[in-house]
C-alpha cells in the first residue's frame, strides 16, 4: 500500500465522495487520502446492501455525512446535496466514482450491445457526473474541484472493455466541456484514469486477471497502482498546486498508457 504523507493540504476543505462500496474501492482510497490531508468528508453508498460495508469506513474516517445514493433513482442526488446544504452550506470538492453497465452488455461485444444497456451505462457512468456538477456548482461559491474516474479504454481499444470504452470516452469529453463552462466560477474539472485495480467493479470485466497480469508486464514502473495512489493524485488536483490545471485526464497507471 502506498504511504499517505502527513500534512494539512486540505485542512478546512469539505469533500463529497460519491460511490464508496467497500475498503477496496477507489472512492474509499480517495476519501482516506482527503481525510488524512485534513478534509472534512461526506460519503455516499449505493443501498442498504452496501451500508454494512461502508458504515464502518465512515466511522473510521470521521465522516460528517453518510447517505445512500442510487443515481438511477430519481431524487437521490438532490437529497444528497440538500443534506450537504443543511449540514455544511458549502462544498470544495466533489468526487464521482460511479460506473455500471448490465453484465450481459458489459461482457458482450460492443456491436451486440442493447440499446437499453447502453443507455443505462451512459446514464449511470457519465450523465450522473454532469448531474452532480450541476448540483455541486451552487455550493462552490469560492470555487472548487470536480473529479471523476475514467480508464485508458476511453481513448484506446482495451480487449474486453467493450461497452465501457465509448461510455468513458463520453465522460472524458464531458469533463472538458464542464471545465470550459464552469471555469468562470473558479471550478476546475478533471478525470483521473487509474491503471487496472483489483476492485469489485472491475472484476465484472471478462478475463480481468489477464488484464492485470499484462499491466504489470507492460507498465514501465513494473507494478500495479493501488487506491491510495489514485487518492493522492486526486488530492493533488484539488490543491493550490494545481490551481491552473483543468479539463485534464490524468493517468495514474505506472506509465502503462504511454506504451504502444
Amino acid at each position: 500500500m502506498t504511504r499517505i504523507p502527513d500534512g494539512n493540504a486540505l485542512a478546512g476543505k469539505r469533500a463529497l465522495v460519491l460511490g464508496v462500496a467497500n475498503a477496496h474501492s477507489i472512492a474509499f482510497g480517495c476519501a482516506r487520502v482527503f481525510r488524512q490531508l485534513g478534509a472534512e468528508l461526506a460519503l455516499t453508498y449505493l443501498n442498504e446492501r452496501a451500508k454494512p460495508f461502508v458504515e464502518p469506513l465512515a466511522r473510521e474516517l470521521g465522516a460528517s455525512v453518510l447517505v445512500p445514493c442510487d443515481v438511477q433513482r430519481e431524487g437521490d442526488l438532490e437529497s444528497v446535496f440538500h443534506q450537504l446544504t443543511e449540514t455544511w452550506g458549502s462544498l470544495d470538492i466533489a468526487l464521482h466514482s460511479i460506473a455500471f453497465a448490465p453484465r450481459e452488455d458489459l461482457q458482450g461485444r460492443l456491436v451486440d450491445s442493447s440499446s437499453e444497456g447502453f443507455k443505462i451505462a451512459m446514464d449511470v457512468s457519465c450523465h450522473s457526473f454532469i448531474h452532480m456538477a450541476r448540483l455541486a456548482a451552487p455550493l462552490m461559491r469560492d470555487g472548487g474541484t470536480l473529479l471523476t474516474m475514467s480508464y485508458h479504454g476511453a481513448t484506446k481499444v482495451v480487449p474486453n472493455y467493450n461497452l465501457m470504452g465509448p461510455v468513458k470516452a463520453a465522460l472524458e469529453s464531458a469533463v472538458r466541456y464542464l471545465a470550459y463552462e464552469l471555469g468562470g466560477q473558479a471550478i476546475r474539472v478533471h478525470a483521473v484514469s487509474p491503471g487496472p485495480l483489483k476492485t469489485r467493479a472491475a472484476s465484472g470485466l471478462k478475463d480481468f486477471d489477464v488484464l492485470l497480469a499484462e499491466a504489470v508486464q507492460r507498465a514501465p514502473i513494473g507494478e500495479l497502482v493501488d487506491i491510495d495512489d489514485v487518492g493522492l493524485t486526486a488530492a493533488y488536483l484539488t490543491t493550490p498546486y494545481a490551481a491552473h490545471l483543468t479539463g485534464m485526464t490524468v493517468h495514474v497507471d505506472g506509465g502503462l498508457s504511454i506504451m504502444a
